[in-house]
């Protein structure tokens, strides 16, 4: 089997590969701005056939109860994607412009094998809890904890890193026993619908448990959100659409994830070897051409040293030439659409209008005249209050801002309406470590430390969301309580 071997995706609904009703859309190499095929474009009545099916799966079969049979279907879609790997990382780097070197962790390979904790956790997790006997209003009572899925799953997911997301919620979702639907972005409509091919080829998944729904309307996403039969609705993308999912789901009072935006920091602490700190904040912030939502993009060092810190940043930002993802060298890539190149342009014009200056980069390479690419850029002159230190750009773009001292750099940090990640560098263990336990952020890298891992929970505070993904907390996101109570004799 070849995937996409037509260039042509289809839906995966009610357990068959189908056409969308209103007829197909492209998607666009963003590297080259070449049309690479089309994807099947889904109207709000094919949205409505996937979760009308969704709901038949898990109200009329053994789906939601059988351990056994979930666990088998998630190992099978992972053996098939290991199969499939060569395929999907072309495909991956070709659709989501992601760089050849990051499809070997977070963009491909790291995800397929994050699909084996799902599963394992789902064999071995205790879905009873014996609370023992007890008299409440003296009454001899037997008390059981059971652990049940929600239901059925709406699963919204963006393009920045879509294997990584869609598997993070599709994963642990099906798991625990619900059935899904996944609307994954249009920018990025064949990573998620080869899913489909893989499914309907190489799994048992039962009709209905999973169903894969791509179009260009982000109407057709909106109506997991509305619709009365889809009990939870788990959203990762920017937090003024977030808020519209909330607002949605408010309605029929559903169980709502979500995982939003960031503007992390990464802390240089005045005892720090404020070079190398610098340098690998610069290189972080150039990853993927800085389309991650827990990329530290605000560099927070001491003012004694601000010039030394822009020059190291800029010394290494500027090295990082944005190129073709498909070179193994490649760590910048372009961004995924024209739209978006527009906006990050948009917030370089916006930093010079605040005051601030270019230690490096500021706009489009001179030497690409074809594809989606941003040069890897400083800001420097800026404080914590100017709109690129505020707001989220998702580009290559690293705004450095002055501290001074420890309390100083956690004021800045924190000073933001978003709470997602952040970084922390000292040549003291522990004095990183206490300005670490004052960030409220979900995730802290201490010293070079990677929080990313599949038994490890991701998610923020303030407006970066609600809830956890990955780890057992995340699995848990998927669950509800029940008690049960039995009189005793």
């Amino acid at each position: 089997m070849t995937l996409l071997g037509d260039g042509e995706s289809r839906l995966l609904i009610d357990g068959k590969l189908v056409p969308g009703s209103r007829g197909t859309f492209p998607t666009v190499n963003p590297a080259t701005e070449e049309v690479l095929g089309v994807a099947a474009d889904a109207t709000v009545g094919d949205m409505m056939d996937a979760i009308d099916a969704a709901r038949r799966a898990f109200d009329e079969t053994d789906w939601s109860t059988n351990v056994e049979l979930r666990v088998r279907c998630l190992r099978q879609l992972q053996q098939a994607m290991r199969d499939h790997a060569d395929e999907l990382r072309e495909l991956t780097i070709s659709e989501v412009g992601a760089p050849r070197m990051l499809t070997a962790g977070a963009h491909l390979d790291g995800p397929i094998e994050d699909l084996s904790f799902a599963a394992d956790t789902a064999e071995s997790y205790q879905w009873t809890t014996d609370l023992g006997h007890a008299t409440p209003q003296g009454i001899p009572t037997n008390r059981t904890i059971a652990r049940e899925a929600v239901g059925v799953v709406g699963a919204i997911t963006p393009w920045n890193f879509p294997h990584q997301i869609n598997l993070a919620k599709v994963g642990p979702a099906l798991a625990a026993g619900n059935t899904l639907v996944l609307k994954p972005a249009p920018d990025t409509p064949w990573v998620a619908a080869v899913l489909g091919e893989l499914i309907t080829q190489h799994t048992d998944f039962p009709a209905g448990a999973i169903n894969i729904v791509t179009s260009r309307d982000h109407g057709v996403g909106a109506l997991l959100s509305k619709h009365a039969d889809v009990d939870m609705v788990s959203f990762t993308g920017s937090t003024a659409t977030g808020r519209a999912v909330m607002t949605d789901a408010a309605e029929t009072i559903k169980k709502v994830f979500l995982e939003l935006g960031g503007k992390s920091a990464f802390l240089v602490l005045d005892d720090a070897d404020v070079a190398a700190a610098c340098a690998m904040a610069a290189f972080t912030a150039s990853m993927h051409a800085g389309q991650g939502c827990a990329i530290t993009t605000r560099l927070v060092v001491p003012r004694a040293r601000y010039d030394e810190a822009v020059a190291a940043a800029a010394g290494t930002m500027g090295g990082i030439k944005p190129g073709d993802p498909s070179s193994p060298r490649t760590v910048c890539g372009p961004v995924i659409s024209a739209r978006q190149r527009d906006r990050v342009q948009g917030y370089l014009d916006l930093a010079l209008q605040e005051g601030g200056t270019f230690a490096c980069g500021g706009g489009r390479p001179a030497d690409r005249d074809k594809g989606f690419f941003i040069e890897p850029t400083v800001i420097a002159g800026l404080d914590n209050s100017a709109r690129v230190a505020r707001e989220e750009i998702f580009g290559p773009v690293l705004t450095v801002i002055a501290h001074d001292g420890d309390d100083d750099a956690v004021r800045i940090a924190n000073d933001s309406p978003y709470g997602l990640s952040g970084t922390v560098f000292s040549a003291d263990p522990q004095r990183a470590a206490g300005v670490a336990a004052r960030l409220r952020v979900g995730t802290v890298n201490v010293n070079g430390g990677v929080w990313y891992s599949a038994d490890a929970p991701f998610g923020g505070y303030k407006q970066s969301g609600n809830g956890r993904e990955m780890g057992i907390a995340g699995f848990e996101e998927y669950l509800e309580t029940k008690c049960i109570a039995t009189l005793a004799t």
